[in-house]
């Protein structure tokens, strides 16, 4: 059997291999998709993470029937637990974004000096602590760079574009080890620095009380000094889904910048898949955000209710704004010509006839509120949970909204606590699964108008 090359001569093979694939580039494997979407992006919601990434039926399961829209995979590192990814190829990289999901890519390599578990496998290096002769940790911060080039190469190779966030795993230590903490320090700086020279957005995962109030330390008494993640990534089991601690100031990496793991290692079961995982929740980016958006050169479509529309009469008439929303998307789709003039007359009725009749409802003068939620509901049926935002989240937050009056949901484009709290009374009255996700069954029965 072999011997293992010297640590050193190793990590220059590994550096020099990682520069030649960055290098390249993701063109070198024809299954890279260089349209994937920057990941995570503009997110506050549920994640997982979980030291093998999952099969892609386990992901579909967990897509429709959990609360998590984002996972944590291991891309590289000498000391990750989990060193061999057969699951994790450049298409299911692709398959997961394309579906909708967020991914944190992390990286898992040499560990604080005084940290005992590492190193894992003895052939893993540890952050060099020398101070070296200048006192900078020139060493460490070389460890640092190099982890930076390795990490770009691997989530190159799989697809993880340019403006995406690496992780770095760096495993709880002792904070009182002026060494072992300097050289920390100065590897994560390095980090960033590299990462951001490649194009990347830098985060760093840590315990709560080592690694990150280091950072939160680093930014206070000595700013300026270092260069500080972008994102940090909390470590606190403390079963609380937010991203406070009151281990750090409130004041860093707020807004938009922080994820908690909130919850360690258990098991979960959803769509009959169990899985062994962390929770965490995010709120990264701008946070989960719909564009804004128009209808008919400005008319609302958005109410708070939908009225039953019926002919008018002496001494009733329908309600403009109503006709308007009803002119305006019977339009959209194609149905309706003529002017959005809030009149409910001939023209208007044939349009809705015809919405009636293709879609399996009893054709007749009267607009009901199921045909409002039909109308509502159409087009596109994603898998939307807490954190989704759009354009599809709108469609679905006017649909619960002409179910029942009593939701009054804001039509905000974002799946918000209350929208999951109202999808979730929606589901019960239908006796669909009760999970606040709106995957196939729950589109079949708003898009049926089902109340």
């Amino acid at each position: 059997m072999s011997r293992p090359a010297p640590r050193t001569l190793r990590g220059l093979i590994g550096t020099l291999l990682a520069v030649l694939v960055v290098g390249l580039g993701a063109a070198a494997s024809p299954a890279v998709a260089d349209d994937n979407v920057v990941t995570p992006g503009d997110f506050t919601g549920y994640g997982f993470d979980q030291c093998l990434a999952p099969t892609q039926s386990a992901m579909d399961a967990w897509l429709t029937h959990s609360p998590f829209l984002a996972v944590g995979i291991y891309i590289s590192g000498d000391s990750r637990a989990c060193r061999n990814q057969p699951n994790l190829t450049p298409t299911w990289v692709t398959t997961q974004l394309a579906k909708g999901w967020r991914l944190l890519p992390i990286t898992l390599g040499p560990q604080a000096s005084c940290q005992p578990r590492f190193p894992r496998y003895g052939d893993d290096e540890t952050i060099n602590p020398k101070p070296g002769k200048y006192g900078r940790y020139k060493l460490a911060r070389d460890q640092g760079t190099a982890e930076a080039v390795s990490a770009v190469a691997a989530a190159q190779a799989l697809g993880i574009v340019a403006g995406s966030t690496l992780w770095y795993d760096l495993e709880g230590f002792d904070l009182g080890n002026t060494r072992c903490r300097e050289s920390a320090l100065r590897f994560l700086s390095a980090w960033t620095t590299k990462l951001h020279g490649l194009g990347y957005v830098s985060g760093v995962y840590s315990s709560a009380g080592s690694g990150i109030l280091m950072l939160d330390n680093a930014r206070v008494d000595r700013p300026g000094t270092f260069a500080l993640p972008d994102q940090i990534w909390i470590a606190r089991w403390d079963g609380e889904a937010n991203t406070s601690t009151s281990y750090i100031r409130e004041d860093g990496w707020h807004p938009h910048a922080r994820v908690k793991q909130y919850q360690g290692g258990h098991d979960e079961t959803w769509g009959n898949v169990r899985i062994n995982i962390d929770r965490n929740f995010l709120d990264l980016g701008q946070g989960s955000v719909a564009p804004a958006e128009t209808h008919c050169k400005g008319v609302l479509v958005n109410h708070p209710a939908y009225l039953r529309l019926k002919p008018a009469t002496e001494t009733r008439t329908a309600d403009p704004a109503q006709v308007q929303a009803l002119q305006c998307l019977l339009k959209e789709k194609g149905l309706y010509a003529g002017k959005i003039n809030g009149t409910y007359a001939a023209p208007t009725i044939a349009a809705a006839n015809t919405w009636q009749e293709q879609h399996g409802f009893e054709v007749g003068e009267t607009w009901t509120k199921p045909n409002w939620m039909s109308l509502l509901a159409d087009g596109a049926k994603p898998v939307l949970k807490f954190g989704s935002a759009g354009p599809d989240v709108r469609r679905v937050q006017r649909a619960l909204n002409a179910a029942r009056p009593k939701a009054q949901l804001s039509v905000t484009g974002v799946v918000t606590a209350a929208t999951t709290t109202a999808l979730r009374a929606y589901q019960s009255r239908q006796g669909l699964e009760v999970s606040g996700v709106v995957a196939g069954p729950t589109w079949k029965a708003l898009r049926a108008g089902l109340r």
